[in-house]
């Protein structure tokens, strides 16, 4: 069985991780574009294209199906990877976690980058989804890239800047971007409502990947491929900086 997951950068690392934690047998295939990152501020006709361009280097390596980790691309790419690739290869999109956190209807907040907060793709799944539940949209400049980078000293500032701009009142908190969940100690830390529940994706965008490919379980560890704007590649040094980039290290590359 062989998933791959395309996303701009490191953000990946966290449904990568929770597809080796379900499925250790499986061969992963990562394909990232450290040229073009990051892709939030492009038009969404670019993001489109290197978007495709990660996928269709990761498609020649024969797989079973493919994630988009990534809330940017899902949103300006998804249409055009599912006309290119299905039915062959099973396209699973990032959405982000609105639906859960609002189901207790108490005080939302959003977090996710600026060119996803406040778009009308968000304001549609806020208006789908939102329900009862008060809902803020909180824009982190810098963040994203912070993180891509491991700065951290960078990583603080942005996340103490989004931070402030968090209601105090907030009871469930949604990571909106893939590079969010590897650092959500660090905004737990930083938030003035220690209680918050947080709801990332990567578990569910796993869970859903192995449904659509439903493959018995195989012997053995699977291997990981490592693709930086379709050249073969080892994984980031900053992947490393992470649990999640940790946990990769297990397979053969």
């Amino acid at each position: 069985m062989k998933i791959a997951l395309v996303d701009s950068g490191l953000g990946l690392l966290a449904a990568t991780a929770a597809l080796r934690r379900l499925r250790p047998d499986a061969d992963l295939v990562i394909s990232c574009d450290p040229d073009g990152m990051p892709w939030g501020p492009r038009t969404p006709e670019d993001i489109t294209e290197h978007a495709l361009a990660c996928a269709r280097a990761a498609a020649a390596h024969s797989l079973d199906a493919m994630v988009v980790a990534c809330n940017t691309a899902s949103v300006h790419a998804l249409e055009r990877l599912r006309a290119e690739f299905e039915p062959e290869i099973p396209v699973i999109g990032t959405v982000p976690a609105i639906k859960p956190a609002a189901a207790a209807g108490g005080v939302v907040a959003i977090w996710a980058t600026p060119a996803t907060t406040g778009s009308a793709y968000q304001r549609g799944l806020i208006a789908e989804f939102g329900g009862a539940a008060e809902v803020h949209e909180v824009a982190c400049p810098g963040l994203a890239e912070a993180v891509e980078h491991a700065d951290e000293d960078a990583i603080a500032a942005a996340i103490a800047f989004a931070a402030a701009r968090t209601p105090a009142s907030t009871t469930d908190l949604v990571l909106g971007c893939t590079h969010y969940e590897l650092v959500d100690d660090r905004i737990a830390a930083a938030l003035a409502a220690p209680a918050a529940r947080f709801h990332g994706s990567a578990d569910a965008v796993a869970a859903q990947a192995l449904r659509r490919i439903a493959a018995p379980t195989t012997p053995g560890a699977g291997t990981l491929t490592v693709l930086h704007s379709g050249r073969p590649a080892a994984l980031q040094p900053a992947a490393l900086n992470y649990p999640q980039g940790e946990l990769l290290l297990g397979a053969t590359v």
